[in-house]
Protein backbone atom coordinates (compact mmCIF):
# COMPACT_ATOMS: atom_id res chain seq x y z
CA UNK A 1 0.00 0.00 0.00
CA UNK A 2 2.79 2.44 0.60
CA UNK A 3 4.87 1.70 -2.16
CA UNK A 4 1.67 2.30 -4.00
CA UNK A 5 0.99 5.76 -2.44
CA UNK A 6 5.10 6.52 -3.13
CA UNK A 7 4.38 5.59 -7.19
CA UNK A 8 1.34 7.87 -7.04
CA UNK A 9 3.21 10.73 -5.18
CA UNK A 10 6.01 10.01 -7.81
CA UNK A 11 3.89 10.28 -10.99
CA UNK A 12 2.36 12.96 -9.71
CA UNK A 13 5.49 15.02 -8.89
CA UNK A 14 6.35 13.93 -13.14
CA UNK A 15 3.49 15.35 -14.52
CA UNK A 16 3.41 19.15 -12.07
CA UNK A 17 7.00 19.05 -13.33
CA UNK A 18 6.16 18.24 -17.25
CA UNK A 19 3.30 21.11 -17.16
CA UNK A 20 5.40 23.31 -15.13
CA UNK A 21 7.75 23.74 -18.53
CA UNK A 22 5.03 24.13 -20.90
CA UNK A 23 5.95 26.18 -23.54
CA UNK A 24 3.77 28.93 -21.71
CA UNK A 25 6.29 28.58 -18.94
CA UNK A 26 9.61 28.78 -20.99
CA UNK A 27 8.51 31.78 -22.65
CA UNK A 28 7.75 33.48 -19.67
CA UNK A 29 11.18 33.23 -18.17
CA UNK A 30 12.84 33.70 -21.54
CA UNK A 31 11.38 37.29 -21.25
CA UNK A 32 14.89 38.65 -19.43
CA UNK A 33 14.03 42.89 -18.78
CA UNK A 34 18.23 44.27 -19.59
CA UNK A 35 19.43 47.46 -18.66
CA UNK A 36 21.50 49.47 -20.80
CA UNK A 37 22.72 53.44 -19.19
CA UNK A 38 19.61 52.91 -16.35
CA UNK A 39 17.59 52.22 -19.26
CA UNK A 40 15.16 49.05 -18.70
CA UNK A 41 13.86 47.25 -21.93
CA UNK A 42 12.99 43.88 -23.08
CA UNK A 43 12.25 41.92 -26.09
CA UNK A 44 10.88 39.05 -28.14
CA UNK A 45 7.02 38.23 -29.19
CA UNK A 46 7.73 35.33 -31.42
CA UNK A 47 5.10 32.82 -31.06
CA UNK A 48 1.87 33.26 -28.78
CA UNK A 49 3.11 32.35 -25.60
CA UNK A 50 6.37 34.66 -26.01
CA UNK A 51 3.79 37.96 -27.04
CA UNK A 52 1.09 37.02 -24.19
CA UNK A 53 4.68 37.12 -21.41
CA UNK A 54 5.72 40.54 -23.02
CA UNK A 55 2.12 41.51 -22.97
CA UNK A 56 1.81 41.05 -18.97
CA UNK A 57 5.22 42.86 -18.74
CA UNK A 58 3.56 45.82 -20.53
CA UNK A 59 2.40 47.49 -17.32
CA UNK A 60 5.86 48.19 -16.26
CA UNK A 61 7.22 49.96 -19.32
CA UNK A 62 6.05 53.20 -20.95
CA UNK A 63 6.94 52.85 -24.82
CA UNK A 64 6.22 49.55 -26.90
CA UNK A 65 7.52 49.66 -30.15
CA UNK A 66 6.45 46.97 -32.94
CA UNK A 67 8.34 45.66 -35.59
CA UNK A 68 6.39 44.77 -38.86
CA UNK A 69 6.71 44.25 -42.95
CA UNK A 70 4.29 46.59 -44.13
CA UNK A 71 2.49 43.49 -45.36
CA UNK A 72 1.65 42.73 -41.79
CA UNK A 73 4.37 39.76 -41.20
CA UNK A 74 6.00 40.36 -37.66
CA UNK A 75 9.99 40.79 -37.95
CA UNK A 76 12.84 40.16 -35.51
CA UNK A 77 16.50 40.95 -35.50
CA UNK A 78 16.02 44.92 -35.85
CA UNK A 79 18.61 46.83 -34.11
CA UNK A 80 16.89 49.72 -32.12
CA UNK A 81 18.63 52.60 -30.94
CA UNK A 82 17.36 55.34 -28.38
CA UNK A 83 19.15 58.49 -27.78
CA UNK A 84 17.80 61.15 -25.52
CA UNK A 85 17.00 65.05 -26.62
CA UNK A 86 20.66 65.77 -26.09
CA UNK A 87 22.08 63.27 -28.71
CA UNK A 88 23.42 60.74 -25.95
CA UNK A 89 22.78 57.07 -26.69
CA UNK A 90 20.86 55.45 -23.87
CA UNK A 91 20.23 52.11 -26.09
CA UNK A 92 21.90 50.53 -28.92
CA UNK A 93 20.62 46.56 -28.76
CA UNK A 94 19.02 44.20 -31.16
CA UNK A 95 15.42 43.18 -30.72
CA UNK A 96 14.73 39.66 -30.24
CA UNK A 97 11.19 39.49 -31.59
CA UNK A 98 8.82 42.05 -32.83
CA UNK A 99 7.81 43.42 -29.70
CA UNK A 100 10.34 46.10 -27.91
CA UNK A 101 9.60 47.61 -24.19
CA UNK A 102 11.24 49.91 -22.53
CA UNK A 103 11.20 52.25 -19.52
CA UNK A 104 12.24 55.73 -20.53
CA UNK A 105 12.61 58.99 -18.03
CA UNK A 106 9.81 61.26 -19.56
CA UNK A 107 11.12 63.25 -22.78
CA UNK A 108 11.97 63.68 -26.06
CA UNK A 109 13.80 60.40 -27.71
CA UNK A 110 14.42 59.82 -31.62
CA UNK A 111 14.66 55.89 -31.73
CA UNK A 112 16.14 54.62 -34.81
CA UNK A 113 14.72 51.20 -35.78
CA UNK A 114 17.34 49.17 -38.78
CA UNK A 115 16.34 46.14 -40.31
CA UNK A 116 18.93 44.94 -42.71
CA UNK A 117 20.39 47.83 -44.20
CA UNK A 118 16.82 49.57 -43.96
CA UNK A 119 16.78 52.76 -41.12
CA UNK A 120 13.65 54.14 -39.86
CA UNK A 121 13.13 56.57 -36.64
CA UNK A 122 10.98 58.64 -34.90
CA UNK A 123 10.81 61.13 -32.13
CA UNK A 124 8.22 60.20 -29.67
CA UNK A 125 7.84 62.21 -26.63
CA UNK A 126 7.04 59.41 -23.21
CA UNK A 127 5.71 60.07 -20.36
CA UNK A 128 3.98 57.95 -17.74
CA UNK A 129 1.57 55.83 -19.47
CA UNK A 130 2.30 53.18 -21.96
CA UNK A 131 2.86 54.29 -25.80
CA UNK A 132 3.40 52.68 -28.85
CA UNK A 133 4.98 53.39 -31.52
CA UNK A 134 5.00 50.97 -35.17
CA UNK A 135 8.34 50.39 -37.45
CA UNK A 136 7.15 49.10 -40.99
CA UNK A 137 9.41 47.80 -43.74
CA UNK A 138 8.42 47.31 -47.29
CA UNK A 139 10.43 44.59 -46.99
CA UNK A 140 13.55 42.76 -45.60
Amino acid sequence: MKQTKFITAAALALLLGTIAATPAALAAEEAIVKTENGVSFVSGGVGDASSDSLQSLAKDFNLKLVFALKSGEYVSGVNVTIANAGGETLVDTTSEGPLFLTKLPAGNFKIVATLGSKSESRTVTVGGRLRTVDFRWASE
